[in-house]
């Protein structure tokens, strides 16, 4: 109803459309700008709004510049970092847009600052489309779409649901988890969540590479935990929901899944889905799922249980978990950003994103059959999702060495701690995904390119690290340096990854467009 009434408003108050003056070959939404004669004739004493509707090439070169550098980074570069994706033009144009001006704290409807009739309408459209895309009952679940990013997303859902110093939960980082959701030395508390709050981890069974859910039950038992995390960073198998929810249920917990890595998938129905059985789902919003940099909390809303005087008991959660978005932790929220995320949900239920999100699957087994062809260890054997997470143990060499060599020769990937690792500075694997590449085209027999590249990446760094005089990565790299002959063995297959990457399509920008297109 309000949404209706807010449209009638707006049509009523145009005397004339807007002109949107997009320039396809650019990534900036221009809204509609008078030109320069028009300009001249408009009552103005004042010099500035001239300059503030100059472009950035005029006014700031300099960044222009940096930013042309990044798109020809993206276009002849292999972008495997499994967190990360190019998002589409659409997004882009909505995130550039003229919502980045409004200030709204508070929600739709109960805002502190006038003025918000359009904001939440995209607000409101962005949290019908959310429940949409994972295909969730709006009487059953609850989106909250103001989280600045994942993180504060769990930040915002701990102290929603939790009180000072209550126990936690969740898989170790090294076994792949995550820092949001406490992570801690023996020695230091890495993560604020475990200053906060008791923390402990489960891990992984290190013979099989998967989740010890016996150990976690058991764990769990002694621990008496008050809310479980299910979901990992680094984990290449899917989650068995359905055995944590046993175990939450005996805990009395509440089961948080953290969904940030994998959302894109579920929402495109190719993996199971944690809605079936947890509590509170929180996912970031531009990795699999492929849109701007944002984050959600899924809440269950409605009737929980019958208690035995066979009275409904409510979930509580939606207050709370509001009121710790904002006004807790969070002021206004960036509509700028929930603006393009209403924008990639809509993609998200679309055939083209499922598609998509198939073969991001069939790209991640075809590489990780490749890779271990070639005789690399993955840690649980394979994957079932979009990464894969490399052991270089048994190349004799680690993941910070390699990643240096994968930068210099044009390939973005991330040293990850593997399980048996005792330096998070030294670890000794390589974490890579399909996301990225997918979206700009790749399939199966690339990625077995890909792999080979990979592969030669690795051999070199190992040739280096033999003729290094010291142990430390300094030294590694003054090997680099040093030496011609490796300079020339990087800079062949440099050449030959972006030779390979300049075949396929740019994302959200037009080759013909860049200023380092060569």
């Amino acid at each position: 109803m309000a949404m209706a009434m807010a449209l009638r408003r707006l049509s009523s108050s145009m005397d004339k459309p807007l002109r949107p003056l997009f320039n396809a070959a650019s990534v900036y939404y221009k809204s509609s700008l008078p030109d320069e004669a028009v300009y001249d004739k408009e009552k103005s004493r004042v010099s500035w709004p001239k300059q503030l509707n100059a472009p950035l090439e005029v006014v700031d070169p300099e960044i222009a510049d940096i930013i042309e550098l990044e798109k020809a980074r993206q276009w002849k570069g292999l972008e495997l970092i499994p967190s990360e994706n190019f998002t589409s033009l659409s997004v882009m144009q909505a995130v550039g847009s003229v919502m980045t001006n409004k200030y709204s704290e508070g929600y739709p409807g109960a805002r502190y600052y006038g003025g918000n009739e359009y904001i939440d309408m995209a607000e409101t459209l962005c949290q019908k489309r959310a429940l949409e895309a994972f295909r969730l009952d709006p009487a059953k679940w609850g989106v909250n779409v103001q989280p600045l990013s994942g993180s504060p997303a769990n930040f915002h859902v701990y102290t929603a649901l939790l009180k000072p110093h209550d126990r936690i939960m969740a898989l170790d980082l090294p076994h792949g988890g995550h820092l949001s959701h406490g992570y801690q030395t023996d020695t230091k508390k890495i993560s604020a969540v475990s200053i906060f709050f008791e923390t402990m981890p489960y891990r992984l069974d290190e013979s099989t590479g998967y989740i010890d859910y016996d150990q976690l039950e058991k764990s769990a038992t002694l621990f008496r935990p008050k809310l479980i995390v299910a979901g990992a960073s680094a984990y290449a198998r899917l989650y068995d929901y359905e055995r944590i929810r046993k175990v939450c249920d005996k805990q009395k917990a509440v089961l948080l899944a953290d969904m940030a890595h994998i959302s894109g998938l579920v929402a495109a129905g190719v993996i199971p889905s944690p809605f079936d059985y947890a509590d509170v789902v929180t996912t970031t919003t531009h990795k699999s799922l492929r849109g701007p940099r944002g984050a959600m909390i899924f809440f269950r809303k409605g009737v929980k249980e019958i208690n035995k005087q066979g009275k409904e008991v409510l979930y509580d959660y939606e207050d709370k978990i509001n009121q710790a978005v904002f006004p807790g932790l969070q002021g206004g929220p960036h509509n700028h950003t929930i603006t393009g995320l209403a924008v990639a949900l809509k993609q998200a239920t679309t055939p083209e994103y499922r598609a998509y999100q198939e073969q991001v699957l069939s790209n991640s087994s075809k590489f990780a059959q490749a890779l271990t062809e070639k005789g690399y260890d993955l840690v649980s054997g394979g994957t079932e999702n979009h990464l894969v997470l490399v052991n270089l143990k048994n190349k004799g060499i680690d993941g910070s060495r390699v990643e240096k060599v994968l930068e210099a020769v044009h390939i973005a990937a991330n040293k990850n701690t593997v399980p048996g690792d005792v330096s998070a500075m030294v670890p000794g694997g390589i974490r890579m995904g399909t996301p990225a590449l997918t979206s700009r085209g790749f399939v199966e027999e690339d990625f077995v390119k890909v792999a080979e590249f990979f592969d030669a990446a690795v051999n070199i760094a190992v040739k280096i690290k033999s003729e290094s005089k010291g142990t430390k990565l300094k030294d590694f790299l003054a090997t680099i340096q040093s030496s011609s002959q490796f300079q020339t063995e990087i800079g062949k297959l440099r050449d030959d990854v972006e030779e390979y990457a300049k075949q396929f399509p740019t994302i959200g920008f037009e080759k013909a467009t860049m200023k380092y297109n060569k």
